[in-house]
């Protein structure tokens, strides 16, 4: 159960304690009603409870829902309702907080026979209250309607189109400001200087002393094969840094076979050994049986000096209790030494469950690096010669992208559509999110990371938003108002 939904509860059992307050107010001041008064009373007071009683059923599968219809918001029907959903439940969420005040309120101005019971019977059962009833129906209207759009037993995955399948393949032709970085992971894969493949007694070195199968050396083997992680936020250029390492030529002399998985958060243990022994063979597997799939993968990597990466790795890879990502690994002890691992992952759950040295963490690029790599994604060239107004221009958007390479490269392409300056004034007035998404990765991106947040950090981030958003809009108007002749008119007269 969600923190959330723990809290919701516990704020719940709070407000029993209020209305047994009541039950005991109205019993105690029977002599202000009539018989029939006074159990009317008792029974909208116990209708009260009954519906708080209800939403404390309610809201933990709203928030379930809610999540649900996340990973499905690519769908028109979803993505239209799933706003009102939300509306809904903050509304049920600040009913409560009403409810809890009043416990408060109770608790702090003292007993039956003074002026709290009569607030509350005014203001409670006779007044606004008398809207829990319509927020329920309005929460079993909104769910029922998603759940006619199939979301029982939806899978969390990611939407291809949203998170394209990468290969080990560089897309870009040059690396920016990882000088560092590359240098590390060189260190930690022991890539000597001058590389000529190391190889260990092999199957054509063997085969004129020993039959196949007895021609593997076990002392060239290991029994935990060394795992590197790459962290970083979405779009700082983890897979980046990894395809080139992938294609340095010293690192493609020093392994016999260089492995390039893409997993994003379907770690599927069986489908990723098939794509291993796929990338060895260049043949289809289809038997499904896992022992079988394991002992393959082990026969074929037996005795060889091997890199594997491992892109986009997520939470999903630890799950059953990191048996998951034990069954995968497993295969890869009868490797030679010198074979390594390399995981690339935004999660820091991910980085300290299959590390086995300190991680590689990546920020995001520094000034003067960054302005050559965004002329770069503007212009083609980092040294091209730019007019003065229009780098006056870029160099003001580059703080708004925070060093990340993603975002450099998604507004250096649209600023590149219009060489105009007031084409760069409009990127350079607008937020990232007022933006078409249809033009820019920086959403899409990051949006993968907060939909495996927690509920109820989704909730604070949605209120940090909020926030932001009420703060851009005053220094808006504050900035209208500053320029505008009432002001200017004021300054002269000063």
């Amino acid at each position: 159960m969600s923190l959330s939904a723990i809290g919701i509860i516990s704020a719940l059992n709070e407000c029993v304690t209020l209305f047994q307050w009541a039950k005991s107010a109205i019993s105690s001041l029977h002599s202000r009603w009539s018989g029939s008064q006074e159990q009317n009373l008792q029974d909208r007071v116990l209708q009260l409870e009954s519906g708080l009683q209800c939403l404390r059923d309610t809201l933990p599968a709203m928030y379930s829902l809610i999540n649900k219809a996340e990973w499905r918001s690519h769908n028109d029907g979803v993505a239209s309702l799933l706003p009102n959903l939300k509306d809904a439940v903050s509304e049920a969420e600040d009913l409560l907080d009403e409810f809890r005040w009043y416990e408060k309120k109770v608790q702090v101005e003292g007993n039956a026979s003074q002026f709290p019971f009569i607030d509350f019977f005014a203001t409670v059962i006779q007044g606004s209250f008398n809207k829990l009833n319509d927020v329920q129906l309005r929460l079993n209207h909104l769910s029922r309607q998603i759940d006619t759009m199939v979301l029982h037993g939806v899978t969390h995955r990611f939407d291809k189109l949203v998170r394209p399948e990468t290969t080990s393949l560089p897309n870009e032709t040059k690396i920016f400001g990882r000088d560092k970085e590359l240098k590390q992971v060189l260190g930690f894969l022991n890539v000597p200087a001058n590389s000529k493949r190391r190889r260990a007694t092999s199957s054509v070195n063997a085969s004129t002393s020993a039959p196949v199968s007895n021609q593997v050396s076990t002392e060239s083997r290991i029994y935990s094969l060394p795992v590197l992680p790459i962290v970083g936020i979405g779009g700082v250029g983890k897979t980046t840094l990894a395809q080139h390492i992938c294609n340095h030529q010293r690192v493609k002399s020093h392994f016999e076979l260089i492995i390039w998985i893409c997993v994003s958060d379907d770690f599927d243990v069986k489908r990723l050994i098939k794509e291993v022994i796929q990338s060895c063979t260049g043949k289809v597997v289809t038997i499904d049986n896992l022992d079988f799939l394991q002992r393959a993968l082990s026969n074929l990597v037996t005795n060889k000096r091997l890199l594997v990466v491992l892109d986009d790795m997520w939470d999903d890879a630890l799950k059953e209790n990191e048996q998951c990502w034990k069954r995968f690994i497993a295969p890869f002890r009868s490797v030679q030494e010198g074979s390594a691992m390399l995981v690339t992952t935004r999660c820091p759950k991910v980085t300290e469950g299959v590390r086995t040295m300190e991680p590689v963490i990546l920020e995001g690029l520094k000034d003067d690096v960054f302005w050559n790599f965004f002329k770069s994604c503007i212009f083609g060239s980092e040294n091209s010669d730019n007019d003065p107004e229009l780098e006056h221009i870029g160099r003001s958007i580059l703080p708004k992208l925070k060093g990340s390479p993603l975002a450099a490269k998604t507004l250096g392409r649209m600023l590149s559509m219009d060489l105009q300056a007031s084409h760069w004034n409009f990127i350079l007035e607008s937020e990232l999110w007022e933006l078409r998404q249809e033009q820019t990765d920086i959403l899409p991106a990051l949006r993968l990371s907060y939909m495996y947040l927690p509920f109820y950090l989704k909730q604070c981030f949605a209120f940090c938003a909020v926030y932001l958003q009420f703060k851009i809009l005053a220094v808006s108007i504050l900035k209208t108002l500053l320029q505008g002749p009432s002001f200017k008119r004021l300054m002269v007269d000063m």
